[in-house]
Formats: structure tokens, sequence, C-alpha cells
């Protein structure tokens, strides 16, 4: 008896297919399509952004991305927030932001959502750190933890009162219960 089997999908394959809304990553030869982002998700993804940016844009030390596509090390993913350095952001001849980004993050920011799975989330995360990324945080609004994921894959728990790690050089202070205080419009 023969036994059919799905081919295995190539990274070049994968980026050839049209983008999905919410977008998809390709990791491990797998296609994991994102969850379409809830309040407490989309609120604590754009509150990352505007705070990191705050702090480093206007005197080109990083920038925030939300949602960008990342292609290195065999796989495509889509970060909830990639930061990356001012001289490591990929650009044009020209001096433009590049619309491709070939290259892992410098932090990589993960946040659950209610019908993702740690598991897939976490790997992502360990994909870039075995990248180069430096920093990644998996925020788990459940709970109300950060998971920090650092060089070596070595990982991290935070709670309560913690002061999170920050990508070095971005001047910044931030513990989890001020993190998961944006949540809060009372």
């Amino acid at each position: 008896m023969t036994i059919a089997t799905q081919p295995q999908r190539t990274l070049e394959d994968f980026l050839k297919l049209p983008e999905t809304e919410p977008a998809s990553d390709f990791i491990n030869g797998e296609i994991i399509q994102k969850p379409m982002p809830q309040g407490e998700h989309s609120r604590l993804q754009a509150k990352f952004c505007n705070v990191i940016n705050n702090v480093t844009e206007s005197q080109k030390i990083a920038y925030a991305f939300s949602e960008l596509r990342c292609t290195f090390g065999g796989a495509s993913i889509v970060p909830d927030v990639s930061v990356f350095r001012w001289d490591t952001i990929p650009k044009t001849p020209s001096g433009r932001i590049a619309n491709r980004f070939e290259i892992h993050p410098d932090w990589a920011i993960e946040i659950i959502s209610p019908d993702q799975r740690l598991k897939k989330v976490l790997s992502k995360l360990l994909h870039c750190s075995r990248n180069g990324t430096e920093l990644g945080w998996l925020i788990n609004p459940e709970d109300e933890s950060v998971l920090g994921i650092f060089p070596g894959q070595r990982v991290e728990l935070y709670e309560g009162a913690d002061k999170l790690p920050i990508l070095d050089g971005i001047d910044l202070e931030l513990t989890v219960e001020q993190v998961f205080g944006w949540l809060s419009f009372t």
C-alpha cells in the first residue's frame, strides 16, 4: 500500500503565492496563517510601535514596524512588531526604505491571540534567535506575562513589576505591569 504525501513547499514557492489577509508565515516548510488581531492584540501592537518609535526615530537609533514580512534563514515571517536598528534597515541605492526585508529583525515582538498556539509563535521567535535576532518578546495577555528570548535561545519569564529587557541602545524602561496597563481604558 502506498501512502500519498504532500510535496514539501519551498520558500521560493511560498513567496510566489499572493499575500493573505491576515498574513501567513512560512516556517519549517509549513504555511501558517496568523489570526485576525482582536482588541488587546491590536492595542498592544500599535502602542509598542508608537512607544519605541517615539524614543528612537528622531535620533535614528531604530524603527519599529508593524506586520512587516521578514525573509531570512529559510523562513518568511511577519512578526507583530519588528524592530530594526537604523543602520540595518534595508534601503534602495537612492536611500529610500526597501520594500523587501530579507534579513532578521534585531528585536521581534509577538503577541499571543486567543486562537493562537503558543508553540507555533514561540517556534517563530526561536527561529529568529537562531538566525541573529538579539531579542524576542512573546507577550501573553491572558496571564499578563512576557517571555524574553535571547541569543543562544535562552528564555526568561517576566511578570508583574519585572523590568523588561530592551534592545541595547534604546533608552526605554518598561515593566510588565506598564505594558498590560495599556489595555485599560478607565
